[in-house]
C-alpha cells in the first residue's frame, strides 16, 4: 500500500513537469489512462493556465475527469491543429519507441497525436524497458468485422493465438466501437517493420 502512494507521488510529480511544454491558450490533448489522468489533474490545478486552453480528449473516460476539474473540452473537428498532447505509454525504450493500448484508447490516441505539434510523453521508471516486447503484451484494436479475420493473420504472423479482450464475459468494446486484441510477444527485434506489417492487415 505504501509503495502504490508512493508511486502515485513519483507519477504527480512527473505529470507536473509537463506542465512546463503548455503554454496559455494552447490547444492541449489529453492522453488515457494513470499517467495522462495524473497530467489532467496537473493542469487542472495550474493557475493562470487551465482557464486558458482548450482540450481535446482521447477517451470518454479522460472527458470526464476533464469535464469534472473544469477544463474546457473540444472535439478536433473545432481545432485545426492541437499544440501539445500529454499522454503515458505502457513501454518505452531506449531509442523512445513505444507500445501503447493497454488502457484501450490506441486508435484514439494515435489521431490525436499525429494532429499535435508535439507528444510529450509522461512515464516513471517501471515503463522504461530494454527492447520493446518485455512485458509480454503488444494490444491491437481492429474493428468487430474483422476480429476472427485479424486474429488469424496475427496468430500466422507471430506465432501465438491473439486473445480477444474482455470486459466481463463480453469483448470490450473501445470508445470508438472497436475490439482489442492483445497479442503475446517476447522482445520484439524490428519494431517498425513489425508495426508495419500489422498495420497492413485489413481491419487494423
Amino acid at each position: 500500500m505504501a509503495d502504490e502512494a508512493n508511486n502515485e507521488r513519483i507519477l504527480a510529480a512527473v505529470a507536473a513537469r509537463a506542465l512546463q511544454f503548455v503554454a496559455p491558450g494552447n490547444t492541449v490533448g489529453l492522453g488515457t489512462g494513470r499517467a495522462a489522468s495524473a497530467f489532467v489533474r496537473a493542469l487542472a490545478n495550474a493557475a493562470g493556465l487551465a482557464s486558458t486552453v482548450r482540450c481535446v480528449a482521447t477517451s470518454e473516460a479522460t472527458a470526464g475527469l476533464a469535464r469534472l476539474l473544469g477544463l474546457r473540452l473540444v472535439t478536433l473537428a473545432e481545432v485545426d491543429v492541437i499544440d501539445v498532447t500529454v499522454d503515458g505509454a505502457d513501454e518505452v525504450a531506449p531509442n523512445l519507441d513505444l507500445i501503447k493500448g493497454y488502457g484501450g484508447a490506441l486508435v484514439r490516441e494515435k489521431v490525436v497525436a499525429a494532429a499535435s505539434r508535439q507528444l510529450v510523453i509522461v512515464a516513471t521508471a517501471d515503463k522504461l524497458v530494454p527492447q520493446l516486447g518485455t512485458r509480454g503484451k503488444l494490444p491491437v484494436e481492429v474493428v468487430p468485422f474483422a476480429t476472427p479475420f485479424c486474429q488469424r493473420r496475427l496468430r500466422q504472423m507471430l506465432g501465438q493465438e491473439p486473445i480477444l479482450r474482455l470486459d466481463g464475459e463480453v469483448a470490450f468494446t473501445s470508445d470508438g466501437d472497436n475490439h482489442i486484441l492483445d497479442c503475446a510477444v517476447g522482445p520484439i527485434d524490428r519494431p517498425h517493420d513489425l508495426e508495419l506489417a500489422i498495420r497492413g492487415i485489413p481491419g487494423v
